[in-house]
C-alpha cells in the first residue's frame, strides 16, 4: 500500500513538526485519499503571525529590486516542476490537466510580472499652498498580510496574494483551502529551496472555523486578502471589524452574457460555452446567465445546446482528453443538482443535461442548458458554480442591461455584437467591474480584477491591485 503523505505547516522558514490533528484530502474524481494536512491549532497560527511580524521590518528595508529577485527565483523553480505541479492540482481539485498546466505557467508569469514592478512603485509630489513647503506622498507596506485561498484556482491565488504583498515590502501568512491544500505545500517546498528570509512567507493549514477565524480576528494582521463566498466574506468583515483591519475581498459573481440580434452567433456560442465549462463551471468570473435577443434566440439556444451536449467529462487523470472534470465535493454537486431541479419546477426547460452523471464514482454533473428562464428565478440570481447555463429571452439591449444589472453581484459581464455603439452602451451602463466584448471571460494580469456590490471590496492585478497592499504616508516639509 502506498504511504499517504502528511504535509507540514511552514513557519519562520522551517517546516513544523508532524501535525497532531489532520484533515484528509481526497480526489474528487474518484474519492481516493491523497494526503493528510494539518488542522492547525490557534498557537500555530499565532506563531506564524509573530514570525511574519518579526520579519516584516527587515524585509521592507530591502530595496524592492532585491525583493523582486526572490520572486523570480520562485518562478524559475515553478517552471522547472510544472508538470508535477499540474498533476497535483488536477488530482486534488479536479480540473483537466491542460488547464492545470495553464494555471501553473500563469502563476510563474505572474510572479515575474509583479517582480517587474520593483522599479515602478511610485509616490507623488503634491503642490503646496505655502511658500517653501513640499508635500510628498509615499506608498508604504501595510505590514503582515493574511492570504486566505479558494479551492478553484488554488495555485495561482498563492501568487496573486503573495507576489504583490512581498514586492511592496509586506510579509504574508497563507491559509490554503482544506479542499485543495496539497499544491500549496508543493509550492512551499519550492520556496524553502530558495534563500527567502525566514518569516517572509508562512503557510498554516486548517479549517476556516479554526485557522481562518484566528487570522481574521488577530490584531497582528494588517490586511486580509480573501477569495471565496459572500457568506464567508461577510463573516471575515465581522471578525476584522474590532481591529479595523484592511480588507481585500473577491466574493463571487453571476456574470451576464448578452447576445444581440447582430451578434456572430457561432462566436458567441463558442465563447460562452468555453467560459461556462472551464473548471467545470467553478469560476467566479465565467458566464453564469445569458440574455439573448428574441430574434436570434432559437438559433442561439439550438447551437449552445448542441455545443454543451458535446462536452466530454470524467476523471481528468484517467481520461486526459475530457473537456471538464468533477465538481470539487459532494456539497457542490448537491447544490448544483438542487438548483437545476428548482429551475425545472419554476418552468425552466432543460435542453441538455440536467442530471448527476452516472460514472460510478466522483462528483460529476452533466453540462446543462436551461431555456425559458425568467429574472425572478433562483437560477438567474444565485451563483451556480457548475456547468449549468440558464437562458432568458429579451427584446433588445435596454432590457438585457436592465436584467443584467438587477443582481446582488457585479464582478464580470460580456456582450456579443458587431455594433460598436451597442458595445459602448453596454460598457457605459453595465454595473460590473469588467465587461468582455466578443470574447470569453478571462482577465489579464496587467488589468484590474475587481467587482462591485456583493462581488467584493478592492481588487487584484496590475498597478491598482499592487497598490492594494500599500498605505499612503504624506510628508509636509517646510523649508
Amino acid at each position: 500500500m502506498t504511504d499517504i503523505p502528511v504535509y507540514q505547516n511552514f513557519i519562520n522558514g522551517e517546516f513544523a513538526p508532524t501535525p497532531k490533528n489532520t484533515i484528509d484530502v481526497h480526489n474528487p474524481a474518484n474519492g481516493n485519499l491523497l494526503s493528510r494536512v494539518p488542522e492547525s491549532e490557534t498557537g500555530e497560527v499565532e506563531h506564524a503571525i509573530a514570525a511574519a511580524k518579526a520579519a516584516q521590518t527587515g524585509w521592507a528595508a530591502k530595496p524592492a529590486i532585491e525583493r523582486a529577485g526572490y520572486l523570480r527565483k520562485i518562478a524559475t523553480k515553478i517552471r522547472e516542476n510544472a508538470d508535477e505541479l499540474a498533476k497535483v492540482i488536477t488530482l486534488e481539485q479536479g480540473k483537466i490537466l491542460s488547464l492545470a498546466r495553464v494555471e501553473v505557467d500563469f502563476t510563474a508569469d505572474y510572479l515575474d510580472y509583479m517582480a517587474e514592478w520593483a522599479r515602478r512603485i511610485e509616490g507623488e509630489i503634491i503642490t503646496s499652498d505655502r511658500v517653501g513647503e513640499n508635500i510628498f506622498l509615499f506608498r508604504k507596506p501595510v505590514g503582515v498580510v493574511a492570504g486566505i485561498l479558494p479551492w478553484n484556482f488554488p495555485f495561482f491565488l498563492i501568487a496573486r496574494k503573495m507576489a504583490p504583498a512581498l514586492i511592496t515590502g509586506n510579509t504574508i501568512v497563507i491559509k490554503p483551502s482544506e479542499e485543495t491544500p496539497n499544491n500549496c505545500f508543493e509550492f512551499t517546498k519550492l520556496v524553502a529551496e530558495t534563500d527567502l528570509p525566514p518569516g517572509v512567507f508562512n503557510v498554516v493549514c486548517g479549517s476556516g472555523a479554526q485557522v481562518g477565524s484566528t487570522l481574521t480576528s488577530h490584531a497582528g494582521i494588517d490586511l486580509i486578502s480573501f477569495t471565496g463566498s459572500v457568506e464567508t466574506g461577510a463573516r471575515i468583515m465581522a471578525a476584522a471589524a474590532p481591529n479595523i483591519t484592511k480588507l481585500n475581498l473577491e466574493l463571487g459573481g453571476k456574470a451576464p452574457a448578452i447576445v444581440l440580434a447582430d451578434a456572430d452567433i457561432d462566436l458567441a456560442v463558442t465563447a460562452i460555452k468555453n467560459s461556462r465549462v472551464i473548471n467545470s463551471g467553478q469560476v467566479c468570473n465565467c458566464a453564469e446567465r445569458v440574455y439573448v435577443d428574441a430574434s436570434v434566440a432559437d438559433q442561439f439556444i439550438d447551437k449552445i445546446t448542441k455545443a454543451m451536449a458535446m462536452t466530454t467529462y470524467g476523471d481528468p487523470i484517467a481520461r486526459p482528453d475530457v473537456d471538464m472534470g468533477p465538481l470539487v465535493n459532494r456539497i457542490g454537486l448537491d447544490k448544483v443538482a438542487a438548483m437545476v431541479e428548482t429551475a425545472r419546477a419554476a418552468g425552466g426547460t432543460i435542453t441538455t443535461g440536467g442530471k448527476i452523471a452516472e460514472l460510478g464514482q466522483g462528483f460529476h454533473y452533466q453540462p446543462t442548458v436551461i431555456a425559458d428562464c425568467r429574472s425572478d428565478m433562483e437560477i438567474m440570481r444565485k451563483e451556480v458554480f457548475g456547468a449549468v447555463l440558464p437562458i432568458q429571452v429579451v427584446s433588445g439591449l435596454d432590457e438585457a442591461i436592465t436584467c443584467a444589472n438587477a443582481s446582488e453581484y457585479g464582478l464580470t459581464s460580456s456582450i456579443f455584437t458587431k455594433n460598436l455603439s451597442f458595445a459602448l452602451q453596454a460598457v457605459n451602463q453595465l454595473n460590473f467591474g469588467e465587461t468582455y466584448v466578443n470574447r470569453e471571460n478571462f482577465e489579464a494580469m496587467q488589468g484590474y480584477h475587481a467587482g462591485v456590490r456583493k462581488s467584493g471590496i478592492g481588487g487584484a492585478d496590475g498597478k491598482h491591485g499592487l497598490y492594494e497592499y500599500t498605505h499612503t504616508h504624506v510628508a509636509y516639509i517646510q523649508t
